[in-house]
């Protein structure tokens, strides 16, 4: 591999170079001061699996040369270096996130050795893009169809736990399809494509029916905890959602209040009289409500302030890296200020380091969801997970602060 270093001043190359290899960074590395020269360098050698790049350059600054990255299709890693302030940095690598691309992280100027060796250590070997290699299969609705009928859906389940206690709250369920030729792949590559071609109901009824299944026996089991079901699109636009979700949990022997259903902000922007006619009764009929990825959205106030829901969950975006980011903290401490005040429990997501789960611990967070407690994992799986967490449990949870008045 190969790591490529961007930045109109020779001094600072100089010197970053040299910082690399202080803290054993073991690769050839190339340094250019014109990012047209980068880019040509970029588009002949595929050895290039890392990049360095400052964004205030003059003729091409970082943003104009992120924009060409993603237009090269450019498959390595990603470092950020400026002296502009910290939000402006944050901006430019959320655009470039936003764009795919892997990013390690930022440096401000000037660059420190601690700083260098926390992007390192989350940069991860990273396969150069190559001419030859597949892409990614598209799939037709029909194929989506014969899965469903055919039962080659899959339920994976990422657990939620509670801050004070370390107790599993809850799981909460995610297809995958169990492809007959291409394996295990994931819902980005198939949930559009079922929104756009009308199978998401039948999608969800079969994830739903399965999910339920397999809480039954977790119930049996003596486990007291709640399934998180991701609402499909159009779903709490429907006047029979209701009906069906207490057809299936009926069929499955399931008490409604194990139920929570997960709403993303964007799926509450049309027809809020019927929205909040289904949403008014599921809450009835005991099933829980958590607005989902909150703060992504255009609404979140008017929405809390209007429908029935009793948990927030705060999107990741928000949640990873907080605890050295003032502006994610921020964020994150104003959320679950209004949780708090609204009476909401609070989950975090994303949650994959010890700093950021200290953080929510802090700012009273309720739960957790993220790797840091568990990946997604098939049903089969669960039984050995929770015997496992409870072995590490201890160590994990903390004496409960006192009370906070609502």
């Amino acid at each position: 591999m190969k790591t490529l270093l961007l930045d109109d001043d020779p001094f600072i190359l100089k010197l970053l170079s040299l910082q690399l290899r202080t803290v054993g960074l073991q690769t050839e590395m190339i340094c250019h001061s014109s990012g047209q020269a980068a880019l040509d360098l970029l588009e002949r050698d595929r050895e290039i699996g890392m990049v360095f790049c400052d964004l205030q350059m003059p003729g091409m600054d970082g943003v104009e040369f992120v924009r060409h990255l993603v237009r090269l299709s450019y498959a390595g890693s990603l470092v950020l270096v400026s002296g502009e302030n910290p939000r402006t940095r944050q901006a430019v690598e959320q655009l470039a996130r936003a764009h795919g691309l892997h990013v390690l992280g930022t440096l401000g100027k000037p660059v420190t050795t601690e700083s260098l060796l926390q992007v390192l250590v989350a940069a991860s070997p990273v396969a150069p893009a190559s001419d030859s290699a597949a892409p990614a299969p598209l799939y037709a609705p029909a194929e989506l169809q014969r899965a469903i009928r055919h039962g080659e859906l899959r339920n994976y389940y990422q657990p939620k736990v509670e801050l004070a206690t370390g107790r599993v709250a809850g799981l909460e369920v995610l297809v995958r399809w169990q492809h007959p030729r291409d394996g295990l792949v994931m819902p980005s590559r198939f949930i559009p494509m079922s929104e756009e071609h009308g199978l998401v109901n039948s999608l969800g009824v079969e994830v739903i029916r399965g999910a339920l299944r397999d809480l039954r026996q977790w119930l049996d089991a003596g486990h007291r905890f709640n399934l998180a079901v991701n609402a499909p699109l159009g779903s709490v636009s429907s006047l029979d959602y209701p009906e069906m979700l207490l057809e299936q949990a009926h069929i499955a022997g399931v008490p409604m209040h194990h139920l929570v259903l997960e709403i993303t902000e964007t799926q509450l922007m049309d027809d809020p009289q019927v929205q909040l006619d289904v949403l008014s009764r599921l809450r009835l009929k005991q099933v829980k409500l958590s607005i989902d990825d909150f703060g992504t959205g255009y609404s979140s106030l008017a929405q809390l302030r209007d429908l029935p829901f009793d948990e927030l969950k705060i999107d990741r975006g928000f949640v990873h890296g907080a605890s050295h980011n003032a502006s994610l903290r921020a964020i994150l401490e104003a959320s679950l200020g209004l949780a708090r005040d609204l009476g909401l429990r609070t989950v975090a997501e994303g949650v994959e380091d010890r700093e950021d789960l200290d953080l929510l611990r802090a700012l009273g967070c309720d739960m957790i969801q993220g790797y840091l407690v568990a990946k997604p994992m098939p049903a089969d799986a669960v039984d050995g997970w929770l015997a496992e967490w409870e072995s590490r449990r201890g160590s994990f949870a903390v004496p409960a602060p006192a009370a906070r008045e609502h």
